[in-house]
């Protein structure tokens, strides 16, 4: 990569995106160009990021720097959208720029209206992307090049699996993936306040679970087992296990957790 990237809002996920790609030196840190919205981001940053790029505050004159860049990585907060400067956007030819949003429940067609000038993707990335384990969804917009989809790829592969869809299916992305850690998390609580419940202390039965959890899965995917094959490996007649299940059941837990994720999805389409 030679060309140069503006990052607009320089949070954690957009400092996941970039870092590997300065730590295996696919592009070079000044050309990287950074836009935060406050004083104390900028020095925190400065102060705090490893790598020596380029970075502004929205409000200063340096700032409009961004717009040169070819490639956008928009990662402001939905709300901050309406911020951004669209004197600036209409001063260079579209098919020299490429956008690529990470704001969640923005549409396509809402990026297109407010950056005429810019080929635009949209992009649902989750939390895990911070350790390297990021799950990412791709739609792409108008008159996408292959290279345009190319470099996209190029930004999100060294943190994340990335799959590609049509838009309509981003909300549902979006709920499985982004809403769901938060659904793991109060899920591991849950059964670590059962073992808590049962005389353990607190951080253990939450490594347990968490150990478990992580074993489960290496189980599933090492001998290519379903979700059914394995409950029936641990269910025997009679014992603890189908105890268990049955009360969820009675409790319908596997209800809410389906209607979790339908609401998820129907709240970002309210977004659009």
């Amino acid at each position: 990569m030679t060309i140069k990237i503006a990052v607009i809002g320089f949070g954690n996920i957009a400092k996941a995106i970039i870092t590997p790609l300065l730590v295996k030196k696919l592009i070079n840190p000044e050309d990287i160009y950074c836009l935060v919205n406050s004083k104390e981001s900028l020095e925190n940053i400065k102060k705090n990021f490893k790598y020596d790029v380029n970075i502004f505050q929205a409000n200063s004159k340096e700032a409009n720097l961004i717009w040169s860049c070819q490639v956008k990585l928009l990662s402001v907060k939905p709300q901050q959208l309406k911020e951004i400067n669209e004197l600036d956007i209409d001063n260079h030819k579209r098919n020299d720029n490429l956008l690529v949003s990470i704001l969640a429940g923005v549409s396509l067609d809402k990026l297109i209206q407010r950056f005429p000038n810019h080929r635009c993707v949209r992009v649902v990335t989750n939390i895990p992307i911070t350790v390297g384990k990021g799950l990412t969804g791709i739609a792409w917009g108008e008159d996408i090049s292959e290279d345009h989809k190319q470099f996209t790829k190029k930004l999100f592969k060294n943190s994340s699996k990335i799959y590609e869809f049509t838009e309509d299916y981003l909300d549902t992305f979006l709920a499985l993936t982004s809403s769901g850690p938060a659904i793991i998390a109060l899920i591991i609580e849950a059964l670590s306040d059962g073992g808590l419940s049962g005389g353990l202390q607190k951080t253990l039965s939450e490594e347990l679970v968490m150990e478990m959890i992580l074993g489960t899965i290496s189980l599933i995917k090492q001998n290519n087992l379903t979700t059914a094959d394995l409950r029936n490996m641990v269910t025997s007649p009679g014992g603890t296990t189908i105890s268990a299940l049955r009360v969820l059941e009675k409790k319908n837990l596997r209800s809410a957790l389906i209607e979790s994720i339908v609401s998820a999805s129907n709240r970002s389409k309210e977004f659009r």
